[in-house]
């Protein structure tokens, strides 16, 4: 068991419902790893802990809500491709010649990615399960891990979903170091998978309160058949019996205001991801009409193959600037609600209430931010508002200096305490030259 804590800042955001700013503050750290208390020094308990002064700002661990990670073995690849040709051409054949050492390589890789740029929970969707799990566990990183639900070539979509069933069965739905791992159901997508597939997924995850993580509605091309046949995708998953429980559609782009009240009315979470949607010109999803709505919505990085980068940062960025542009207001997401939907919302969205902010309860994932550059050259005696634009606008994954999970220290100074950054992106690299050769 770790020892507790006392982190000092000048600035602690604890991203409450009201994005609060915190100036001396404190955040205290159990030895269980999660948050005592959280509030201003003058107001602090007594506490026998050591203290820790960091300068700059303390705020939660960012929840990246959809993810596949491990191909960061594959970023690069068909770059200049849209979505469905991208896959079928470039993609899903490269997928094919990866072993499990592979796919537990470029999870390691982008693992460290994340941790560097303040990510400390990903939902991962992907294959190999296990060799997922592992490299996650090396370097210290939360995550939901979906394995993945597909009725492709090679994969038997009734075997995948047993496997997961019969894991969680066996194992329980959380594993690792303070249960850091979350098991879900992958299910790929409406396009993906018979309808049959989707009604026993539905039931499965239901049964065990497990997430669901699916693609919707991700580009017009796809979906075709689906949307003829029952008028939309978040239709047809309503008919064919999947929501009921924790459901996560990632994308989202292509929906109407039926759909969007579809989701509102079953508390179906959207993982928002405005870079990979505009990289694959899939389009730019209804953020300001989802939130209107009710539904919780989070922000996502999608694969390092289709965006390129596993960057929260840039998301929060995109998609402040694709809300303002489709409304033409400036005011149509403002800083401080840009930077909960990468915290508290991520985590509302996927049903967890045990991470995504500092409150008394919840696990110790923070990150410290520096204020050493010239995004903060008038300092921290600025407004609120102007404190969090300056961190929404101006700062980045450059100034994320340290993180911790579960009051556990991954990154330190930049670089992860848990593993060899240069090991883990060397195994990466080769297995990234083996495939393009």
């Amino acid at each position: 068991m770790r020892s507790p804590l006392r982190l000092r800042a000048p600035i602690v955001l604890p991203c409450d419902p009201a994005c609060t700013v915190l100036r001396d503050a404190v955040v205290d750290v159990d030895a269980e790893g999660r948050i005592a208390w959280c509030g201003p020094f003058a107001d602090a308990p007594d506490s026998a802990a050591p203290v820790r002064s960091l300068p700059g700002i303390l705020l939660p661990g960012l929840v990246n809500t959809h993810a596949h990670s491990p191909m960061t073995v594959l970023r690069g690849m068909g770059g200049d491709l849209p979505l469905l040709r991208w896959l079928r051409e470039i993609i899903w054949p490269a997928e094919a010649k990866l072993t499990p050492a592979d796919i537990e390589a470029g999870m390691a890789l982008g693992s460290v990615e994340m941790l560097r740029g303040g990510i400390t929970t990903s939902v991962e969707q992907y294959f190999q399960t296990e060799h997922v799990v592992r490299a996650l566990g090396a370097t210290g990183q939360r995550a939901i891990v979906g394995p993945a639900i597909v009725d492709t070539p090679g994969h038997n979509w009734r075997a995948q979903l047993d496997e997961i069933s019969a894991r969680i069965d066996v194992d329980g739905r959380f594993t690792g170091k303070d249960d850091r791992i979350e098991i879900a159901y992958g299910p790929h997508s409406a396009y993906t998978l018979p309808p049959h597939a989707l009604t026993l997924v539905g039931e499965a995850a239901r049964a065990r309160s497990a997430l669901v993580l699916v693609h919707v509605a991700e580009s017009a091309q796809e979906d075709v058949v689906q949307r003829e046949r029952h008028g939309s995708v978040p239709a047809m998953l309503a008919e064919v019996g999947l929501y009921g429980g924790r459901v996560l559609a990632a994308h989202a782009v292509h929906l109407s205001d039926e759909d969007i009240a579809v989701f509102a009315e079953h508390g179906v979470g959207v993982a928002h991801c405005p870079g990979s949607n505009a990289k694959l010109a899939s389009g730019v999803a209804r953020l300001a009409d989802l939130r209107a709505a009710g539904v919780a919505v989070g922000l996502g990085t999608d694969g390092p193959a289709s965006n390129d980068d596993l960057d929260l940062w840039e998301e929060m960025r995109l998609a402040a600037l694709f809300a303002r542009i489709a409304a033409a207001d400036s005011s149509a997401l403002v800083a401080a609600d840009t930077l909960l939907l990468a915290t508290r919302g991520g985590a509302t969205a996927i049903g967890r209430d045990d991470i995504g902010a500092l409150e008394a309860g919840r696990w110790a994932d923070l990150i410290h931010v520096d204020v050493d550059d010239p995004a903060f050259t008038a300092g921290l005696s600025v407004s609120d508002e102007h404190l969090l634009a300056n961190l929404v606008w101006a700062a980045g994954t450059r100034l994320v200096r340290d993180v911790w999970v579960a009051g556990d220290q991954v990154i330190a100074d930049r670089e992860p305490t848990q593993v060899d950054r240069a090991k883990v992106q060397a195994a990466a690299g080769a297995v990234t030259r083996r495939l393009i050769r």
